[in-house]
């Protein structure tokens, strides 16, 4: 039986803040900096107003929640799962080491900067868990404005 992400959104809200938050640390500790001749011009070009602070971290997998219920709403809203290339939590950003496309970062520094607009990920997650729980991952408006500014270049 399929999990009712609508009814399930407001009991998971606050473990999901604290497992990005989670994430964002761990990236934030041991990620690399975007490179001083390419990756912060491409962030200031999609909006990000403090590109210094981002750091990415190359990966096998993106990770997945340990919260079994969690982990089964990220399934099925299709946020997360074996095809997921990258995520954004905050100033960190997990990229599938196998993957190789510019787009990808330009897409994830776009994230970057809603979350700055934001103001935290307690205030960007929200926003952005009910317009994929309403919408759908493709026609959440925020995966629509991060789609936009993807580019073929680095």
């Amino acid at each position: 039986m399929a999990l009712d992400l609508t009814a399930a959104l407001p009991r998971l809200l606050p473990r999901a803040i604290a497992w990005a938050e989670a994430r964002e640390a761990e990236v934030l500790n041991s990620g690399t900096a975007l490179s001083p001749n390419g990756g912060l011009a491409l962030a200031q070009a999609v909006g990000v107003r403090h590109p210094d602070l981002i750091r990415v971290s190359l990966v096998d997998h993106i990770p997945l929640p340990d919260d079994p219920e969690l982990r089964e709403a990220t399934l099925e809203a299709g946020l997360l799962g074996p095809d997921t290339l990258g995520i954004t939590f905050g100033y960190a950003i997990y990229v599938r080491s196998d993957h190789d496309a510019a787009g990808l970062l330009w897409h994830e520094c776009r994230h970057v900067h809603q979350y700055e607009q934001a103001g935290s990920i307690a205030d960007f997650l929200p926003v952005y868990l009910k317009q994929i729980v309403e919408f759908g991952y493709d026609s959440a408006p925020l995966e629509v404005d991060a789609r936009a500014h993807e580019r073929d270049t680095p």
